[in-house]
């Protein structure tokens, strides 16, 4: 049996990824890294959680494994399986342990989309014991002080079965984030997509009205990133209505009166 070769300078962030601080994030998120704390962030889907992330592994200089849960994530995909490749048995690092062993930052997106049996795998590693056991290899991997765990999860599409558990969510210290306030908003859409700031500052007023009506017809109001991709179609040359329809109103519903109400919207604006 032999084991798959790890390269962590895969996952390191070469070039600094552009980030506007809202509050103290950055000096809570150091502070927890150095105390060997795990972090979990809440907040809004495109509010830049998984950018605040990436900052932070270039800031410390860490390896980033990002995984993007889903339904059918198990245990085997986090921690590793054995695969039989030319005749010979393999085990495989899983994300999770290809971070433990390179004291890295093993993030984990919208981690309620996993099986909730998955999440109890990173337990022993969100509390004081700091430790990965792999039961099919026999071993207890142990974290070095390097390694950070971190969680997502956005609180707006909490439900009954689509939940943190009280037993996962009190191992780690918690992040909010929100949309930015206006300015800074205006701000980050200069910076990503080269567009004029007043056209800018249109996006973000429009952006507010779509918040507005979450509850009332919309489940998420546009994002942060919706704003951006909105920007960047109109700096290539697109009308401003004819963009917010496609990168905004469309990706927020389907319905049709929602559709027709948010393009009022933006041609009220622009």
């Amino acid at each position: 049996m032999t084991a798959q070769v790890l390269k962590p300078e895969e996952y390191f962030i070469t070039d600094e990824p552009y980030y506007e601080p809202v509050g103290n994030e950055i000096e809570v998120f150091e502070a927890a890294y150095r105390n060997q704390l795990p972090v979990l962030l809440k907040g809004p889907t495109g509010c830049g959680k998984t950018r605040f992330m990436e900052h932070m592994a270039w800031r410390l200089k860490r390896p980033l494994i990002t995984v993007s849960c889903h339904d059918d994530l198990t245990a085997s995909d986090l921690v590793g399986r054995f695969l039989i490749r030319a005749g010979e048995t393999v085990w495989v690092d899983g994300p999770l342990s290809r971070a433990v062993r390179a004291g890295g930052i093993c993030y984990l997106d919208e981690v309620v989309e996993a099986r909730k049996d998955t999440t109890v795998v990173i337990h022993p590693l969100a509390d004081d014991r700091r430790v990965l056991p792999m039961e099919k290899l026999g071993e207890l991997l142990e974290a070095g002080s390097d390694f950070c765990m971190a969680i997502s999860y956005n609180p707006g599409y909490q439900s009954v079965l689509k939940d943190l558990k009280q037993s996962t969510r009190q191992r780690f210290v918690a992040l909010n984030f929100d949309y930015p306030v206006s300015e800074l908003e205006s701000r980050i859409i200069v910076s990503e997509s080269g567009i004029d700031a007043d056209v800018a500052a249109q996006l973000v007023k429009f952006a507010q009205m779509t918040r507005n009506l979450k509850g009332s017809g919309l489940e998420e109001g546009a994002s942060t990133r919706l704003l951006v991709h909105a920007a960047k179609l109109m700096q290539a040359g697109v009308d401003p209505v004819a963009a917010c329809r496609s990168s905004i109103a469309e990706a927020l519903t389907d319905d049709a009166e929602m559709l027709m109400a948010v393009n009022e919207l933006s041609a009220s604006v622009f």
